[in-house]
């Protein structure tokens, strides 16, 4: 299976202590980058819920948030810091008279980290159910970009299989093109009462089939959807590998419009371009 760099979870846990709610949101990035929002309380559980994401995701931007509301019912524990209530009371008064204005709101002197002492509280119960909590969204998270992967396969195969018979379409007129190239050179020698030798008639039409010879890009078109349809069946972390073969399909593309004679040929070309830029961008998107 391939994956999605794109992808949001949201999970809400309804505990004793109070509720949690974890979010993880992810967009497309070159490399992996993991961003969190943690209440302070649960600030030291970030180095290994970093190390976890490491370990289950390969690319994107992800963010990480996590919000808590405790249960006063249940919060017993909690105690006012005295001593430190009154200093942060104080520096406020002291910016209030420097600046002459503003209002010391109680509320938010109360949200200082450890003017409210929740040390009694079971913080390793809590962090424990975070854990799980996180655990439970991470692998929502991973099968939603796992969704979105499958989607993202069906749409590239499409193209891929497109691409394929565009290809033998080419292959089958070749023969066909190669005789009207002759045909018309002919027509133009006889406009021009030109009477060339047959073996070097034969011989110029040799040349201008090397020239116009478009079988080897072609096979290597083949290879490359083969090469292509091989890794997205593989699944995996298969992006930069993916963007790698849409370089070569393309390459092959301008080679074959380069050596185009027929308007044919060349509307092939540029539907060619058109598929492999289709798939260029949803590949943008996969892991």
């Amino acid at each position: 299976m391939i994956y999605s760099m794109t992808a949001f979870a949201h999970l809400e846990l309804k505990k004793a202590w109070g509720n949690a709610v974890w979010e993880i949101r992810s967009v497309n990035q070159r490399f992996l980058e993991t961003y969190f929002r943690l209440p302070e309380s649960f600030r030291h559980l970030e180095m290994g819920l970093r190390e976890r994401l490491r370990q289950a995701l390969t690319r994107g931007k992800v963010e990480c948030s996590l919000r808590i509301e405790f249960n006063q019912a249940e919060n017993k524990g909690v105690a006012l810091n005295e001593g430190y209530a009154v200093q942060v009371i104080e520096a406020l008064k002291w910016l209030q008279n420097t600046a002459g204005q503003g209002e010391i709101n109680l509320v938010d002197i109360l949200r200082v980290p450890g003017v409210v002492d929740t040390q009694h509280q079971d913080l390793d119960a809590m962090s424990q159910d975070v854990l799980q909590g996180f655990e439970q969204i991470l692998a929502e998270f991973i099968a939603m970009r796992g969704r979105e992967g499958a989607n993202l396969h069906a749409l590239i195969q499409q193209r891929l299989d497109s691409i394929a018979a565009e290809t033998a379409k080419v292959q089958a007129q070749m023969p066909c093109i190669l005789q009207w190239q002759k045909d018309r050179l002919q027509q133009r020698f006889d406009e021009l009462n030109l009477a060339l030798d047959p073996q070097r008639l034969e011989q110029e039409m040799v040349l201008l089939a090397q020239k116009i010879d478009v079988a080897e890009e072609l096979d290597r078109l083949q290879l490359h959807v083969k090469e292509t349809t091989a890794i997205l069946n593989k699944g995996g972390a298969v992006g930069r590998k993916l963007d790698f073969m849409m370089q070569e399909l393309n390459r092959e593309a301008n080679t074959l419009a380069s050596k185009s004679i027929n308007a044919d040929i060349t509307n092939s070309a540029v539907e060619l371009k058109v598929l492999i830029e289709q798939m260029r961008e949803q590949i943008q998107n996969l892991e």
